[in-house]
């Protein structure tokens, strides 16, 4: 159920690559490109979203070129920027600053849409949870249910600890089966980053109520595949921690969340949760 990868030097190819063991919903790579350095790629049967976590590129989807995209130097500086490529489209990107950190999230998907750019001020964004609470958290949707119409089932976001230290995924959810209006079937993976980056937390996962563990170590650039279970995460006080979020869907366009029966009164408590959820929805 699930499993952890620690960071590595992935040499800009897929960490999560197609038809993973794990999560074969999703694609992820990280990409690091230096000015005037390219990176290509074509996947054929998952739509994808190139987002920068730092730097500036020009990203030509199919022949369509979208030109400095991305603005900030690195994931604490400001909001993300991210270009939308359908199934099977040829991507190219391009480094135009002096160096662009690229995380590519894809999500399995059967028709061809159009390609479009999310511009940092188009970031849906949303605070919740409290300090009180130790679950004060932001979130930055970049596709999700403002562009709902333009995406298929790929959900993409950054997921920001505020303050150092704390909880986030809690109270403990899971979306691992298909139960009408109450739950969906999405499976996740997260990258994680933490400020200052010694920073670490963990990483829970259990199936049922009442199990235990595997609980992972993580730490800067882990990375977590979740195909089913509960999955709450803590950053170690003095850290921020972020995390990169691919959500896709089996057959459903929304999220819907099943929460942990043990804790699911503090969805009442933690302020800003009912809103939260309707995000995804």
């Amino acid at each position: 159920m699930g499993k952890h990868i620690p960071a590595y030097d992935n040499k800009n190819e897929a960490i999560i690559d197609v038809n993973d063991d794990t999560t074969p919903l999703i694609y992820f790579n990280q990409v690091f490109l230096k000015k005037g350095e390219s990176h290509q790629y074509q996947l054929n049967n998952y739509e994808t979203a190139i987002v920068l976590a730092g730097g500036t590129c020009t990203v030509n989807v199919d022949g369509k070129i979208f030109e400095n995209v991305g603005v900030r130097k690195h994931v604490w500086d400001g909001d993300p920027a991210s270009v939308y490529a359908p199934v099977n489209a040829v991507v190219k990107i391009t480094c135009t600053s002096e160096n662009a950190d690229l995380m590519l999230a894809g999500g399995r998907y059967d028709e061809t849409l159009e390609p479009f750019e999310v511009k940092p001020e188009e970031t849906d964004k949303i605070q919740y949870g409290s300090d009180d609470t130790k679950t004060h958290r932001k979130i930055k949707h970049i596709l999700g249910q403002k562009n709902v119409n333009q995406r298929g089932r790929l959900l993409v976001s950054e997921l920001f600890t505020v303050g150092a230290g704390g909880w986030s995924g809690f109270p403990a959810h899971k979306h691992d089966t298909e139960r009408g209006t109450d739950e969906t079937r999405y499976e996740e993976v997260y990258q994680f980053r933490f400020n200052p980056d010694q920073g670490f937390g963990a990483q829970f996962l259990y199936e049922h109520e009442d199990d235990i563990g595997p609980v992972y170590h993580i730490k800067n650039r882990s990375v977590i595949a979740i195909d089913k279970g509960y999955h709450p995460c803590v950053a170690a006080p003095g850290y921020e921690m972020y995390y990169f979020t691919v959500i896709v869907g089996e057959h459903s366009k929304s999220l819907i969340q099943h929460f942990d029966p043990n804790h699911e009164y503090q969805v009442h408590t933690i302020p800003g949760i009912k809103d939260m959820i309707n995000k995804f929805k």
